[in-house]
């Protein structure tokens, strides 16, 4: 039986981290709260008396789901004293992952390719918005399974999903950069910005471009976003050049899109993730994560 369990488990660990990542941000608390699910689900099988579950995987989600909200109250207050710009902890993985895409994968398994863009933008939602547009609009849930996923009313989830998606599609248009695009536009970008060419930047970023810096007070990193051509453009002019000497690129996926990861030697310095306008000819977002504590599961 405890075997059995453990199977179950496993065969499903992939999509509840996707899930619970999406709707936390951050990989330790996502562990925390699978580590939750874990004991939860063995304890329940392990019971002599428990009825057989006949959908584990509706189980397991609805476990995880509450489970990642009710870990929300505790992130918000950490969240609350944290120095600087927040931003959710990359999810890193090989280049190839995302330029050959394997066809025959469960999509939902890949659906933590959820950018670091839309889930800075999920960071404004309320906890319940911000699960009910998880499992709906990445999931494809329908509202009546995420109504008994959450104990609400079919009702009350079509007006929180609503509401979501308003706000994200507000501030978020639908549309994704072609994989090899941005891996170019990074490119050119890293070459400007390390060179410190001025105009090269003035080019390449969006009027509105906004510049979010990470570093949680342990790295360098802005205490708010810096927005506009200008600004953004001449402060990676003057910094850029002095604080990357030395630094190894190195391109990969970071939450599903070609960026790069800036190397110390063998440790992880930062990590860049771009984000394009529409036509994908300029930059109009820079996310660069610096806080080692959110770069140590990187190699």
């Amino acid at each position: 039986m405890a075997n059995t369990a453990t199977q179950v488990f496993n065969d499903h660990r992939e999509l509840l981290f996707s899930i619970v990542y999406n709707v936390l941000g951050s990989v330790a608390d996502t562990e925390d709260v699978l580590q939750e699910t874990w004991l939860s689900w063995t304890t329940r099988n392990q019971a002599p008396s428990a009825e057989r579950i006949d959908n584990p995987r509706a189980y397991l989600v609805r476990i995880a789901v509450n489970r990642a909200l009710a870990h929300q109250a505790t992130i918000s207050r950490r969240r609350e004293t944290y120095i600087g710009t927040w931003l959710p902890e990359p999810l890193v993985s090989p280049l190839t992952d995302t330029l050959v895409l394997d066809d025959a994968a469960d999509a939902t398994v890949r659906a933590e390719s959820v950018s670091m863009a839309l889930l800075v933008i999920l960071e404004t939602l309320t906890p319940l918005e911000r699960g009910v547009f998880v499992l709906h609009e990445v999931f494809g849930y329908a509202h009546t399974e995420i109504a008994e996923i959450l104990g609400r009313s079919p009702s009350a989830i079509r007006q929180l999903a609503h509401r979501a998606r308003e706000h994200v599609h507000a501030r978020r248009p639908r549309y994704e950069p072609d994989p090899h695009v941005r891996q170019q536009v990074t490119e050119q970008f890293l070459a400007a910005a390390l060179g410190g060419d001025l105009d090269a930047l003035l080019q390449i970023l969006a009027p509105e471009v906004t510049l979010w810096g990470d570093g949680g007070g342990k790295a360098a990193g802005g205490l708010r976003p810096l927005r506009g051509r200008e600004k953004v453009a001449r402060l990676l002019a003057a910094v850029a050049p002095h604080s990357g000497k030395g630094l190894n690129i190195a391109y990969r996926s970071v939450n599903g899109a070609p960026s790069a990861l800036l190397f110390v030697g063998d440790t992880a310095y930062a990590v860049l993730v771009l984000d394009l306008t529409p036509d994908g000819n300029q930059v109009c977002g820079i996310y660069a994560v610096a806080n080692p504590d959110k770069l140590s599961h990187v190699d």
